[in-house]
C-alpha cells in the first residue's frame, strides 16, 4: 500500500465530536482521523497514522493557499477554516452534530463550503478505508428517496456520502475526487453518515440545518459554565473539549480520541487512549464540576456502577465505553505510524494492571459528588464499601503506578498517597454524611498509611518525596500531595519536593513526569525519552499556589496557557527540543489539569473552605 503523503503536525488538528466519536481536521482541510460509530471503533480515515491511501477527506483550494485562518464558532465545536488564495477566499464549516444518547443514534460528519470572495477552484478528495486502513470498501453510487449518494461497504462497516458535488472515482486509483469552482455567495454542502445497514444508505439530512443544530447544542451546554477569570477563552475551550470526549450513551469519558500518537517521535511509546480510565474520568469530572457541570458526575456514577458491577476484586483501572472489560492489545502492522513511530497499537494491555491510586481517585470523586449535593444511593455506597473491603486486603501490594509502567511493580509514593485518600474519604463519608461503615478500621488504616508514606516515601538526603519507596528518583506526581490534602502546601517536605523537582524535572515552564534517560529505563521498561507531560506542568502551578508562591504560579500559568494550539487544544506532551506537541490529542489529562489550575488560582468552583472540607484540611 502506497503512503505518498503523511499527516500534519499534531497541533495542526482541530477536534469535532458528537459525544459518541470524534474526528480530527487538519489546517489543510483534511479529515485525517475518524472512527465510526464510536470512539473505539475501527477507523475509516487513518491518514493520521499513515498516508493518503489510508483514508482521508480533504476539501481545499487547488491553488496555493496564501493564508489560513480558523476558529470555533464561539463556545461550540463548530469549526470554521478560511482558505485565502490569490483568486479569492472560501470558508469551510465542519461539525458533528450531537445526537440522542442511544448507542445506535446517527453518527454524521457535516461539511459546508461557502464562497467568501472571488472565484476559487476547489478539490474534494474522499478516500474511505475501513479497519484502520486495511479494508478497501466496495463503493457504488446509490439513491434513497431520489437523493443520490456514494455508498461504501466493507464487511460490517458502511458509510454514505451525500452532497452538492459528489466525487467520482479517479482512474487507476482507489479514491474519489471532484474539482469545482466556488464563487462569492455560493454554498455547497456534504454529509457523511455511518450506516447500520450494509444494504441501504441512511436518509439524507439538511446539512445547513445540522450545523445550526450543532451550534445550538454547544452554546446551550457552554452557557452554564461558571468561569469568569483570566484566560477565559482557553479555560472554556478546555471544558468544552472535556465534554467532547464524553461518550453520551453511557457517561464514560475517553482519555483521548486517538491511538498511537507518539510520546517520542519515531519511538515505541505509542498507546491507544480511546477508552475510559477510571482515573482520567474521575479527574475530568472534578474539573467539570468545578465549573457547574454536576450532571456529568451523575451520568458517570451510573456508568461506574455498571462497569464495576460484580466482585470488587475484579476492579480494573480502565474499561470500554460501555463498560467492556477486555481491551486486548494488538498491533496494526500495516500502518507505518505517525511519522514512522511504530508500533501502532489497538487496545491497551494496561487494563490488566494493578494501580492502587485508582481507588483514591474514585473515592475522591464520589466524595465530591456528595459534597456538591448529589444524593448517595444505596447501590453506590454498597459499591464503595466493596471497594474498600478489597483495598483493605491489597493495599500493601506493589503496583504499576499512575504512569502504567511496564517495568517491575513497586511501592510508588503517589499510589500510597492515594490509598490514604481512599481511606480518608471513606472515613469522611461516615463522619460527615452519616453513611454506615467500619469507620474505626478505616481511620486506623488511614493513619497507618500516612505514617508509612512519611517514613518510606520521604528521602531526607534529597529533601524530597521520591518516586517509590527506597528510591532516589523523583516523580512529578508527588506534586499532588498538597492538592489531595495529605500535607499542607507550606509543609517543609512539600516545599522541599517542589524545589527538588524544579532542579531536576522542570525545564523552563515544562515539567517531565520522571527521568526517562536510558539509565532509568528499568523504571518503566521502555526505551527512548519522551516530551514533557503537560499535566505535570500545571500540577507544578498548583503546588506553587498551595505553598504560598502565588505570584510565580500565576506567571507560570499565564505562560503555559500560551502552549495551546490556534483553536485552544493540547496534546499529552510537549517536546521542547522541537517546539511541537506529542502524544495523543487532544488529551483529557492536559485539559483537566489546565482548568483545575484555573480553579486553584482564581477561586472558581470550589472555595478554599470547600476544598479543605473535601480534603479533610491540613494534617
Amino acid at each position: 500500500m502506497a503512503h505518498d503523503s503523511g499527516p500534519g503536525r499534531i497541533e495542526d488538528y482541530a477536534l469535532l465530536s458528537d459525544l459518541r466519536t470524534a474526528a480530527l481536521v487538519g489546517r489543510d482541510g483534511s479529515v485525517d482521523w475518524l472512527c465510526m460509530p464510536r470512539f473505539d471503533s475501527p477507523s475509516c480515515f487513518s491518514r493520521l497514522l499513515g498516508g493518503e491511501d489510508d483514508g482521508h477527506w480533504r476539501i481545499a483550494p487547488t491553488a496555493e493557499v496564501v493564508a489560513t485562518r480558523r476558529r470555533y464558532r464561539g463556545d461550540t465545536l463548530v469549526l470554521e477554516t478560511e482558505f485565502g488564495t490569490d483568486e479569492g477566499t472560501v470558508r469551510l464549516v465542519d461539525t458533528m452534530p450531537p445526537e440522542a444518547t442511544a448507542d445506535d443514534a446517527d453518527t454524521r460528519l457535516v461539511r459546508v463550503l461557502e464562497g467568501v470572495s472571488g472565484s476559487v477552484e476547489v478539490r474534494l478528495q474522499w478516500v474511505v478505508r475501513f479497519a484502520y486502513g486495511d479494508s478497501v470498501p466496495w463503493v457504488r453510487r446509490s439513491s434513497r428517496g431520489g437523493d443520490e449518494c456514494i455508498f461504501a461497504v466493507a464487511g460490517p462497516s458502511a458509510v454514505a456520502l451525500y452532497g452538492d458535488r459528489l466525487p467520482y472515482r479517479v482512474a487507476g486509483k482507489r479514491a474519489h475526487e471532484a474539482v469545482f469552482t466556488v464563487d462569492e455567495g455560493d454554498t455547497l454542502s456534504w454529509v457523511m453518515e455511518f450506516s447500520y445497514s450494509p444494504d441501504q444508505p441512511p436518509a439524507k439530512v439538511d446539512p445547513v440545518a445540522e450545523v445550526r443544530r450543532s451550534e445550538a447544542f454547544w452554546l446551550d451546554w457552554a452557557g452554564d459554565l461558571g468561569y469568569h477569570g483570566p484566560h477565559g477563552d482557553v479555560v472554556r475551550r478546555s471544558l468544552i473539549t472535556l465534554k467532547g470526549l464524553t461518550y453520551a450513551p453511557t457517561g464514560g469519558i475517553v482519555a483521548a480520541p486517538t491511538t498511537s500518537l507518539p510520546e517520542t517521535f519515531g519511538g515505541e511509546r505509542n498507546w491507544d487512549y480511546r477508552y475510559c480510565w477510571l482515573r482520567d474520568a474521575t479527574l475530568t469530572l472534578l474539573a467539570l464540576d468545578n465549573f457547574g457541570r454536576s450532571g456529568e458526575a451523575e451520568a458517570w456514577r451510573r456508568w461506574l456502577l455498571r462497569a464495576v458491577a460484580g466482585d470488587p476484586a475484579d476492579l480494573q483501572i480502565m474499561y470500554g465505553l460501555s463498560g467492556e472489560r477486555h481491551l486486548v492489545e494488538w498491533e496494526a502492522d500495516w500502518l507505518p505510524g505517525y511519522l514512522g513511530a511504530k508500533p501502532v497499537r489497538i487496545g491497551n494491555a494496561a487494563y490488566r494492571q494493578l494501580q492502587l491510586d485508582v481507588y483514591g481517585e474514585v473515592m475522591d470523586a464520589l466524595h465530591l459528588a456528595r459534597e456538591r449535593g448529589i444524593a448517595e444511593s444505596a447501590e453506590s455506597w454498597a459499591m464503595q464499601r466493596g471497594m474498600m473491603r478489597h483495598l483493605h486486603k491489597i493495599w500493601e501490594l506493589p503496583d504499576k503506578g499512575l504512569w502504567e509502567v511496564r517495568g517491575p511493580d513497586r511501592h510508588f509514593t503517589h499510589s500510597r498517597v492515594m490509598v490514604w485518600v481512599a481511606f480518608d474519604r471513606a472515613v469522611r463519608a461516615v463522619e460527615q454524611h452519616d453513611l454506615p461503615g467500619p469507620v474505626e478500621e478505616w481511620r486506623e488504616l488511614r493513619d497507618r498509611v500516612h505514617e508509612e508514606v512519611l517514613a518510606k516515601g520521604w528521602n531526607a538526603d534529597l529533601g524530597a518525596f521520591t518516586q517509590f519507596y527506597g528510591g532516589t528518583e523523583l516523580d512529578a506526581s508527588t506534586l499532588l500531595i498538597p492538592a489531595v490534602g495529605f500535607l499542607p502546601g507550606d509543609d517543609p517536605r512539600v516545599l522541599g519536593t517542589i524545589e527538588a523537582i524544579r532542579r531536576t524535572l522542570k525545564h523552563g515552564d515544562l515539567v517531565d513526569r520522571y527521568d526517562t534517560d536510558p539509565g532509568q529505563s528499568e523504571v518503566d521498561g521502555l526505551t527512548g525519552e519522551e516530551g514533557s507531560f503537560l499535566a505535570c506542568s500545571f500540577w507544578f502551578v498548583d503546588a506553587l499556589a498551595l505553598s504560598g508562591q502565588r505570584d510565580e504560579a500565576v506567571a507560570m500559568f499565564d505562560r503555559l496557557v500560551g502552549l495551546v494550539n490556534d483553536v485552544g487544544l493540547l496534546a499529552e506532551e510537549y517536546d521542547a527540543r522541537t517546539g511541537r506537541m506529542s502524544g495523543n490529542f487532544p488529551q483529557a489529562f492536559s485539559h483537566l489539569a489546565l482548568v483545575n489550575s484555573a480553579a486553584v488560582l482564581y477561586g472558581q468552583g470550589h472555595t478554599r473552605e470547600e476544598r479543605d472540607r473535601r480534603n479533610g484540611g491540613a494534617r
